[in-house]
């Protein structure tokens, strides 16, 4: 039973490793499209100002002398105003929103047209503007100038330094409506949701198993394809994510970062920790809709979940036999591997 436990705690850990990863992933994104925005706002921040300080300069030409008949400030301002939009002539024919520049307006186009012109020569990946090209490569070239003051972590941009400076504040500004959970970011909300919504609308083609959000299937189709493009050194083991790689590593390194603060016992994942911790505070916030059955993580409740819908996302390559677990497919695998043996 332990033996059992300790590895839905292992495949819990790295399908945690997993999402983490992804969802900073997701955050590269999300930052690149803030970036745009930003450079948006500030344009639009710069017009406010430009008119601002001409309609001081129409206040002090319309200043009244004695013997002039004051006109109306109102009337006057709604002249200036009329003229001065008029200026801005680029509009956008999707959402009414206007521009200074045709060039403004051709970048704010290619939200609604999904075109993306500038391509990474690394990875393919493409992007709206030339700016958000330019922040990506920093992926590749290794290149992070933004250090944090606090332990040195450094990050490729000054919005994911921002973003990691709240790990070391505690500041969690993200509040779950439905269980009161906080997190660091929006996308961390976002994909948490989906535990309470149920929601899966990406399924695999190749096996049928469906996810909340569309970069968990791409994440799992690589375990179909066979791609683990990240190599350990030491062992020669091969990994679907750097990610996984780097916690792996630790194995070697023998690395335990994370210790329990009810007990002396340390571990090299932070969600292995999170899921100990359960056993001194007897936590068990997920609950099972079918039985009313509780278990301490949301992964335990998804397979026993599976007794009730009689889902078995895992085929042998070998026959035709499908199990609920991928732990239960690699025992039944190497029944077919010690069978090659003797042949």
């Amino acid at each position: 039973m332990e033996v059992k436990e300790e590895r839905e705690v292992k495949e819990e850990s790295e399908e945690l490793s997993e999402v983490k990863e992804r969802e900073e992933l997701s955050e590269v994104k999300e930052e690149s499209e803030e970036l745009s925005e930003v450079k948006e706002e500030r344009e639009e921040l710069s017009e406010v100002t430009e008119e601002s300080e001409e309609l001081s300069e129409v206040d002090e030409e319309h200043h009244v002398k004695p013997g002039e008949k004051p006109l109306s400030r109102s009337k006057t301002k709604q002249t200036f105003l009329k003229k001065r939009r008029a200026k801005k002539s680029f509009t956008c024919t999707q959402c009414g929103k206007s521009f200074k520049t045709k060039q403004s307006l051709e970048i704010h186009m290619r939200i609604h047209t999904g075109e993306k012109p500038f391509t990474c020569d690394q990875c393919g990946k493409s992007f709206k503007q030339k700016s958000n090209l330019k922040e990506h490569m920093k992926i590749h070239t290794g290149e992070k100038p933004y250090a944090c003051d606090q332990c040195g972590k450094s990050f490729t941009t000054k919005q994911r330094l921002e973003h990691h400076m709240k790990i070391h504040t505690g500041e969690k500004p993200f509040t779950c409506d439905q269980c009161g959970k906080t997190f660091l970011g929006s996308l961390n909300l976002k994909a948490h949701l989906t535990v309470h919504t149920k929601e899966k609308p990406h399924s695999c083609s190749v096996c049928g198993m469906s996810f909340s959000l569309r970069q968990h299937l791409h994440r799992h189709q690589k375990k179909h394809t066979g791609v683990r493009e990240y190599m350990c050194f030491e062992c020669e083991k091969t990994f679907i994510t750097a990610n996984c790689l780097k916690l792996h590593q630790r194995i070697h390194t023998g690395e335990k970062p994370y210790k329990c603060l009810h007990c002396d016992k340390r571990f090299s994942q932070s969600s292995t920790l999170k899921v100990h911790e359960k056993i001194h505070t007897g936590e068990k916030t997920y609950k099972c809709s079918r039985c009313d059955k509780r278990f301490s993580h949301s992964t335990n409740l998804k397979v026993h979940e599976r007794i009730h819908t009689g889902e078995k996302p895992y085929k042998c390559s070998h026959c035709d036999k499908r199990f609920s677990q991928s732990s239960n497919l690699k025992t039944h695998e190497r029944i077919h591997r010690r069978e090659a043996a003797h042949v």
